[in-house]
């Protein structure tokens, strides 16, 4: 029999006392403690704590350092209780009955760690989350504490930027705001701001947040609960890239007069243009490339249009490989294991990606795994810090091979794994023998799956994206890449988002007519003809699928600017000025028409499983490419800079703060001051 002896908590200056006692009890599941909380039980875990029991109970006991995703401190003593029959009370029996203060207050200078997160170090009760978040979490040992009692300070210990894709969420998680976000610091109140629960779309996880807006802007944008996901935490670019959504924005419809030079127009005589144009051409003398912020809705009105003119040169700007399975499987081209999959793990191969910049909440989750339940985790392609051990089994593509026919010693530890998990960055499957490679991987996942003889639940194969739009463009049978393109050069070419420059002007016939539809004066903008200004991703009700194939929404939070339209209306327009009207006049009848298409697409918040691995590496074992020798994954084809990929972070004036401190943080590394 365990007793838990009662506990007398002290909140918001009223004592009261709950009476905590306990029993071990065998439920179904497993052994149990049985708890009374003021006489009523409550069933709780071995290991739990009292703060834990009592907060089950619905008694919420005052804390500051304790938080249910970073390890126990024990720092801030907030959460004293008086436990009876246990002698703990020390400082009442030997301590002073006045209090050894008797100077002023405390003053601690700020700290400078970075252009986001603001310091006001005053405030500070060494809690020590940031510190515990930055570890245990972002896996960057930048944080610490220097000197001891009331000397005792957070910090960086040298001045210096706090580097990591995570840093913002310490804001979140200090419980007495020492630390705040630079960019919305004195910008608004919480009470004056309208939130708006959406979605991120600045990578392909799809991250959960939750936009703050004030007359019509965006002031600032936080983490939105999703245990499947991104479970309470965002990345840099996510939080702090919206200050791009008002920067560089097309909010006019605009025409290429003779001289080159684009002057405003009426939505009327930009339509009416774009229209006629259409109408004089067919079939593949149109061909149409969608960037990787593009919404659903958007991708299935532009294939509708052109298909109406017998085009069906819709490609995307990421290429995949199309030899063997293709993307006629869905399971070729999904993280098929989930994002929360990998803490299932016990043996992660990593492919010629580097996650902690293309999705910083995957990253997380492997360290996390890596951390708690003892991930061995390998790498094929470039070394790159990932903030947890690895394998490096080197940079060659042959390795693969190797693997996949059970020459190199890696095989047997797949073999062995109990639940193995093969991860390949999109980058890695650009080159041009990205279907060798894809073969490759293939086969070394359906080696693993039926050698460590799991269940049919569990999948091996997983395919990490970079961008929003790629898994819905697959769904809806957009062809990755723009090679069509390149060998059949069009006459009208239509770019909905395309700002990567897969594709410039000098390539094209001089003749070749331009749209560009989209939000942002990026790269796309100034080699068209005609520009259509769109929507942002805050400013429309739209639909996205993440690199696990999850359905979800964005939200409107603010209007779009000017005259600026949701694409798929605008697409609608030209269609009907066209004569060629598309069948849909709200979002209600788009997204039906969505699911007559692909019906996974309006399933919100649910994962339909891919399946048929073994018909997809058989598929597979028909591609003749070989491998090449170079390293996989060369320099062009990563992402060096993670704070700048898309057309909004790129014109965020934060994150060039953040480019601009990186860039001097390393000069400051190669060239030490002297003493």
């Amino acid at each position: 029999m365990l007793q838990l002896p009662a506990v007398r908590r002290t909140l918001a200056g009223v004592a009261q006392s709950s009476r905590v006692c306990g029993r071990t009890t065998a439920t179904a599941a497993s052994n149990q403690i049985e708890v009374f909380v003021d006489g009523h039980p409550v069933l709780v875990n071995p290991g739990t704590t009292v703060l834990q029991a009592c907060e089950k109970a619905g008694i919420q006991i005052p804390r500051f350092c304790y938080h249910d995703r970073l390890s126990v401190a024990g720092n801030c003593r907030m959460c004293l209780v008086e436990i009876e029959k246990a002698p703990k009370d020390q400082s009442m029996m030997f301590g002073s009955d006045r209090s050894r203060f008797r100077e002023g207050k405390r003053a601690v200078e700020d700290k400078n760690i970075g252009p986001l997160v603001k310091t006001i170090m005053t405030r500070c009760i060494q809690c020590t989350r940031c510190i515990r978040f930055a570890s245990e979490v972002a896996g960057v040992d930048d944080l610490g504490t220097t000197g001891r009692g009331n000397d005792m300070q957070v910090g960086t210990y040298v001045e210096k930027m706090f580097m990591s894709e995570l840093s913002g969420n310490i804001i979140d998680i200090c419980p007495v705001g020492a630390l705040t976000s630079k960019p919305y610091a004195f910008t608004a109140r919480p009470w004056e701001t309208r939130k708006v629960e959406s979605i991120d779309v600045l990578d392909a996880v799809g991250s959960n947040i939750i936009v703050s807006t004030r007359t019509g802007e965006v002031m600032r944008i936080l983490p939105r609960l999703h245990e499947d996901i991104n479970e309470e935490w965002i990345s840099d670019k996510t939080r702090f890239a919206y200050d791009g959504l008002k920067r560089q924005r097309l909010t006019q419809p605009m025409i290429k007069n003779e001289k080159g030079l684009f002057v405003y127009a009426s939505w009327e005589d930009v339509l009416t243009r774009v229209a006629g144009v259409l109408q004089a051409v067919k079939g593949k003398e149109v061909a149409a490339i969608v960037g990787g912020l593009v919404d659903a809705e958007a991708l299935i009105a532009l294939k509708d249009l052109l298909n109406r003119v017998n085009c069906d040169t819709l490609c995307t700007e990421e290429v995949f490989p199309t030899a063997g399975a293709g993307t006629d499987l869905r399971s070729n081209y999904l993280l098929n294991t989930k994002i929360a999959g990998v803490e299932e793990a016990d043996v992660l191969l990593l492919v010629g990606t580097n996650p902690r910049f293309e999705a910083p909440l995957f990253n997380a989750r492997i360290r996390k795994s890596w951390l708690h339940n003892d991930l061995q985790v390998a790498l094929v392609g470039s070394p790159v810090n990932l903030t947890y051990t690895y394998d490096h089994l080197g940079e060659s593509p042959q390795i693969l091979q190797d693997i996949a026919s059970g020459k190199h010693a890696f095989s047997k530890v797949l073999d062995q794994a109990k639940k193995p998990m093969v991860v390949v960055g999109s980058a890695a499957l650009q080159r041009s023998d990205g279907a060798a490679i894809h073969a490759a991987v293939s086969t070394i996942a359906q080696n693993a799956r039926t050698k460590s003889g799991v269940g049919s639940d569990w999948k091996v194969m997983n395919i990490l994206h970079r961008v929003a739009s790629q898994v819905a463009a697959l769904d809806l049978g957009f062809k990755p890449g723009v090679e069509a393109i390149r060998k059949n050069l069009p006459k009208v070419l239509y770019l909905l988002g395309a700002d990567s420059g897969c594709i410039t002007r000098q390539d094209l016939p001089k003749d070749c007519f331009i749209i560009y539809q989209g939000h942002h004066g990026d790269v796309g903008a100034p080699m068209a003809d005609v520009i259509l200004p769109g929507a942002a991703y805050t400013e429309k009700a739209a639909t996205y699928v993440n690199t696990e194939g999850r359905a979800q929404q964005t939200r409107v939070a603010v209007t779009p600017p000017g005259m600026a339209r949701e694409d798929w209306r605008i697409i609608r327009a030209v269609s009907e000025l066209a004569g060629m009207t598309l069948p849909y006049e709200n979002l209600d009848q788009i997204r039906k028409r969505l699911e007559e298409v692909s019906p996974n697409l309006v399933r919100y918040d649910d994962v339909e499983e891919a399946n048929y691995f073994s018909q997809a590496n058989e598929l597979s074992k028909l591609v003749k490419q070989q491998l090449l020798a170079d390293p996989l994954v060369p320099p062009q084809l990563t992402i060096k800079d993670f704070y700048m990929t898309d057309s909004i972070s790129r014109a965020s004036q934060t994150m060039a703060k953040c480019v601009k401190a990186v860039v001097e943080g390393a000069h400051a590394v190669e060239e030490p001051a002297s003493c």
